[in-house]
């Protein structure tokens, strides 16, 4: 809260990842754009990955991505802190390492000045611990405040990881615990305390470097990977899914999830995101008649800074989630890749 005594998240109708444009209404748009073919880039949006990837001509690639939204809590330090993290997780689901930093501020008038430089000064925290120069950025008064970075990284280029990729066999890896959009959807109204959000936001300021770290250090380089935002863990497992030509089969009751979220769930305190991603993905997916509404409505929860879903062998995976676990993230195996059937993602 500022010296005006106004609530960030009072001034936003949709908070956090779970202010994306309706996944449908997207991908329609993303199909009638006019195509410049460049040899050089090698990652695009074709297959709905989590960013860009320039070929350097020095076995080297150059990631791109942008990524900003509204606030889900009404510490600015802390938004900074949750908006620099989601963004700079782009560059870790390509496999890479996060290099320079540009801001993107949307800030309304009626806030004090100085709430701006605490988002601003969460987000250079965030980059510093990254190890991510911030060199400037753009801002821009509007109604809503948003914040968010646009990042270049590197990687090098026969490491780099995609959306497609998984292979008949490997086993999915999932980093964190699901249910930061419903979290932040109850505390907004007034049904959670701090306490209680505080899982979330411990969650949704953690890097996803430690995933990328610890598969190089042990040698256990996934087949593929992406972060699990705004889309929901099911539609993000549809596009991998889709772009690997497999189906993904995720055991439910397997999937890490945060304290009180089935429970806020239940009392229906969904955010409107989960509903457009029921919407767009449901049909592909193959639900258990059996799974409980309140845990089907957290798998396609809207993440914000959510884990990385990665697809590599089984063997693999077990030696990843054990190491994972002892930096104390909540990783778990949580299904495996078949051969591709009738829907891309079966839930049992």
């Amino acid at each position: 809260m500022d010296m005006t005594g106004v609530r960030l998240t009072e001034l936003v109708e949709a908070a956090g990842c779970a202010a994306k444009i309706a996944p449908g209404e997207l991908a329609g748009v993303l199909a009638g754009l006019p195509r410049l073919d460049a040899t050089e880039l090698v990652v695009g949006f074709d297959a709905s990955d989590d960013a860009c990837v320039w070929d350097l001509g020095d076995g080297r690639g150059l990631i791109a991505t942008t990524d900003f939204f509204p606030p889900m809590v009404d510490d600015p330090f802390l938004f900074g802190q949750v908006a620099a993290t989601n963004a700079l997780s782009d560059v870790y689901a390509m496999g890479g390492t996060p290099a320079l930093a540009l801001n993107l501020l949307c800030f309304p008038n009626c806030l004090g000045i100085e709430v701006a430089g605490h988002i601003l000064a969460g987000g250079a925290e965030t980059c510093r611990r990254a190890g991510c120069a911030v060199a400037g950025g753009h801002s821009i008064n509007d109604h809503e405040p948003k914040y968010g970075l646009a990042v270049t990284g590197f990687v090098q280029l026969d490491e780099r990881l995609e959306n497609g990729g998984a292979q008949v066999g490997d086993a999915l890896v999932l980093t964190k615990a699901l249910g930061t959009g419903i979290l932040t959807t109850a505390h907004k109204g007034g049904l959670l305390d701090e306490a209680g959000l505080a899982v979330a936001t411990e969650s949704m300021t953690t890097l996803n470097e430690a995933p990328i770290r610890l598969a190089r250090e042990l040698g256990v380089w996934p087949h593929a990977a992406t972060d699990v935002t705004g889309f929901s863990l099911l539609g993000h497992a549809c596009e991998m899914a889709e772009a690997s030509g497999v189906t993904l089969e995720v055991d439910a009751t397997s999937v890490p999830l945060m304290a009180r979220a089935r429970e806020m769930a239940a009392m229906g305190l969904i955010p409107a995101g989960a509903y457009r991603n029921r919407d767009f993905f449901g049909p592909r997916v193959a639900l258990d008649d059996a799974l409980p509404l309140d845990l089907a409505d957290v798998l396609f929860d809207p993440q914000t800074s959510g884990g990385l879903l990665l697809a590599l062998p089984k063997l693999d995976a077990k030696h990843l989630v054990g190491a994972l676990r002892k930096e104390g993230l909540p990783a778990a195996v949580i299904g495996r890749a078949l051969p591709c059937g009738e829907k891309s993602v079966v839930v049992a």
